[in-house]
């Protein structure tokens, strides 16, 4: 029993080793020095800090120790309990603990793995020297990373869904939502991840010039100037989110709308027939994404636009198919009624 409390502690010591490593990327990166830079954004950290992570913990790892456990447990678990403390003291909200969950659980394995082969067989001294490579590395490179342009991309997200109500309906329910209640719009991810839910979309007039108030929980509200009006047949608006009325503490930094990371710009609706009574519905948006990740932050991005949009069509959906089968049936009544 005292041989595998011994063991744990070695173990211990590993991952304890790892988070620390992580910890100080965390408060270093953090800082003013690297946030023009895009501080936690920042390769150095999303990539190379992991890896140091993954191999300071296979360092310190015993001898004793499966080839799995200091390849893949052993930093799984030191990422765990690197996350588990950002929650815990507030350092990251959960959807960025999210978002950089798979990169750190993969780049720290890799981080194992590389340090793993390049020590094998090799001295106590030359792996010293090779898991203080990979722990300095990061700090030393992120001064040269700083000076490197973010770039901007500019991605389209689009969803659609057919109606079984004629345009003429639809296009009342989507130049003016009425509020909408969390029942309205069921369950979803984004709500965990801590995204507040619409609430309702006024317009001060209707055609060009017109401006939508979109507003969402926690006094999220984006103003909506609309530019193309084609009435039953396109919409189309600028967003600039209203950041007066937004508390600071709605978003995290890294993933607030209108921030320097990421932006949504633009919104259109389409209506298009698809039958007798039936409308087919596209809604699109725009959006700025500026990280040296795009790719990878898109999925994130790309998802929960994709959800909100999908959330507030089946909402038109309903209310618009509600509608229309109460007028389809005050009209066989009134038929009923004359003959």
């Amino acid at each position: 029993m005292a041989f595998i409390k011994r063991q744990y502690y070695h173990y211990l010591i590993g991952s304890g080793a790892g988070l620390f490593v992580a910890l100080l990327g965390r408060f270093v990166f953090a800082t003013n020095y690297f946030n023009d830079a895009g501080g936690l954004l920042m390769l150095c950290f999303l990539l190379l800090i992991p890896a140091a992570l993954g191999a300071v913990t296979a360092h310190f790892t015993p001898p004793t120790a499966s080839k799995w456990w200091r390849l893949v447990f052993g930093p799984f678990l030191t990422v765990l309990l690197f996350l588990v403390t950002a929650l815990l003291f507030h350092l990251e909200g959960m959807i960025c603990v999210l978002m950089i969950f798979p990169l750190f659980i993969i780049t720290a394995g890799l981080g194992a793995l590389l340090y793993y082969d390049l020590t094998k067989d090799k001295s106590d001294q030359t792996k010293t020297y090779v898991v203080a490579a990979f722990a300095l590395l990061p700090f030393l490179l992120a001064p040269l990373e700083s000076q490197l342009t973010t770039p901007d991309e500019y991605r389209r997200v689009e969803n659609t869904i057919v109606i079984a109500a004629p345009t003429e309906v639809v296009w009342k329910h989507i130049v003016r939502v009425p509020p909408i209640t969390a029942q309205d719009l069921g369950p979803s991810l984004v709500d965990r991840l801590g995204f507040p839910r619409p609430v309702e979309a006024t317009l001060s007039h209707e055609g060009v010039g017109g401006v939508r108030r979109a507003t969402f929980e926690r006094g999220v509200e984006f103003l909506e100037t609309i530019d193309v009006w084609e009435p039953q047949r396109r919409i189309s608006f600028s967003i600039v989110p209203n950041t007066a009325t937004i508390p600071p503490t709605t978003f995290d930094e890294h993933v607030t709308v209108g921030g320097r990371f990421f932006d949504v710009l633009r919104g259109t609706y389409e209506l298009e027939p698809a039958g007798p009574g039936r409308t087919r519905l596209v809604l699109y948006s725009r959006q700025r994404l500026s990280t040296r990740i795009n790719p990878y932050a898109g999925l994130w991005t790309g998802y929960i636009m994709s959800e909100i949009q999908r959330r507030i069509l089946e909402v038109i959906r309903h209310r618009c198919e509600t509608d229309a089968a109460g007028a389809t049936a005050a009209l066989a009544a009134n038929q009923k009624a004359r003959h």
